[in-house]
């Protein structure tokens, strides 16, 4: 196996990228890449800690994620698993990334930025579903945006639902959890119990 041991020597194979791959990335957020933030349910949040990189799902109601400013996003960290694995990331070094989705679009967008996280009782109201307000709202100061190449999304098919994965297909959660946990977690009573308890927590 040969292995690339330095920047020259990659660069040597792909060679130098094409004008719009240098030109689509600025340090704010213009009209054209709000409305991608505006139309996304969606985005992959990326943080960076001790314990090493993570990357974790973001989801919710079209637009969750607030353009405060040109250079500020605010994403309400709605409830979960109490992992925060991301929020504990963010603490202890600030450096994070988005990338949103469209539902039914190739496109991707990525901002790149600093985190922090905010719990100012007026913010967390503003962003309340049901009369539920996030536990935090991560503001990211953006330092980069630009629009991913498309040829990802269409080499996947990825919106296709002809090409969607039947969910019974797949080990479920409750399995997966009782084959790690040799039982003491999980099973055919966890997937019963689990939508309804999602649904009961959903904000």
């Amino acid at each position: 196996m040969t292995i690339i041991q330095s920047v020259d020597e990659l660069e040597a194979i792909y060679g130098a990228p094409r004008e719009p791959s240098l030109v689509k990335e600025v340090d704010h957020i213009t009209d054209e890449y709000a409305a991608y933030i505006k139309a996304s349910p969606f985005a992959a949040l990326a943080t960076s800690g001790l314990e090493g990189l993570d990357c974790t799902p973001r989801g919710d109601r079209t637009g969750f994620v607030r353009m405060h400013d040109r250079r500020t996003l605010m994403m309400p960290d709605r409830r979960g698993n109490n992992r925060i694995d991301s929020l504990r990331n963010i603490v202890r070094d600030p450096r994070a990334s988005l990338m949103f989705l469209i539902p039914g679009s190739p496109t991707v967008l990525r901002v790149n930025g600093r985190a922090e996280i905010s719990v100012d009782a007026d913010l967390l109201a503003s962003f309340a579903i049901d009369a539920k307000a996030p536990r935090s709202v991560i503001v990211l100061t953006v330092e980069a945006v630009y629009f991913q190449c498309a040829r990802a999304i269409n080499r996947a098919d990825l919106w296709n639902p002809e090409l969607f994965v039947d969910p019974a297909s797949l080990p479920s959660i409750g399995t997966i959890l009782a084959a790690i946990s040799d039982g003491r977690v999980g099973g055919k009573d966890y997937d019963a119990e689990w939508p309804a308890r999602a649904t009961n927590s959903m904000w």
